[in-house]
């Protein structure tokens, strides 16, 4: 997966947001930075915990700038029929792509062939287009999208200042690193 610093790959898709059917594509990723949050399924078990936590994030993420979509391989139909009968997502307020032709997970290169479904990955684009962060657990481990803000901040600064980097643990307003000859080895 050689995925970071690449453009993402042209898709058009069917999704859910705000109780109306929408098209969207890589074109909607242009212009503001994106999460793209993979799950494998509707109606299980961890991917509700975690939509719902990333939407407790939304606004958090939207005064970042940020768009959120999250993708699995159900269609767009399945998931208003999950967002009306399940409470966590029910709160979705995001947009929730389907990707029935496992087109987008395959451009994301996410897709367990075997299965049809696509891996839990978590992708931060910025608003070229690029993709800057990639995350993948196995699917029994939950993200946490609290860790997602961080790093969208860390992404944002150093697209905003050139030369810097951001350190482990590195948060808002923390010291960043002028990478030089002279930090070689003082770190």
């Amino acid at each position: 997966m050689a995925l970071i610093g690449t453009e993402v790959l042209p898709f058009k898709a069917s999704a859910f947001h705000n109780g109306k059917f929408i098209e969207v594509s890589e074109a909607d990723f242009k212009g503001k930075w994106s999460v793209v949050c993979f799950y494998p399924a509707d109606f299980t078990f961890v991917c509700p915990t975690e939509l719902e936590d990333l939407q407790n994030q939304y606004a958090t993420l939207k005064e970042l700038g940020v768009e959120v979509y999250s993708v699995s391989t159900d269609s767009h139909f399945v998931h208003k029929a999950w967002h009306d009968s399940s409470e966590a997502i029910g709160k979705v307020t995001y947009i929730m792509i389907g990707d029935p032709s496992h087109t987008i997970s395959r451009n994301f290169d996410v897709l367990i062939e075997a299965e049809g479904v696509a891996n839990r990955a978590t992708f931060v684009i910025d608003p070229d287009g690029v993709i800057q962060t990639v995350e993948i657990t196995a699917d029994g481990i939950g993200r946490d999208a609290s860790v997602l803000v961080d790093k969208i901040k860390a992404a944002q600064y150093v697209r905003n200042h050139p030369g810097e980097v951001c350190p482990a643990k590195w948060k808002e307003g923390s010291e960043t690193l002028k990478p030089s000859l002279d930090l070689v080895g003082k770190i």
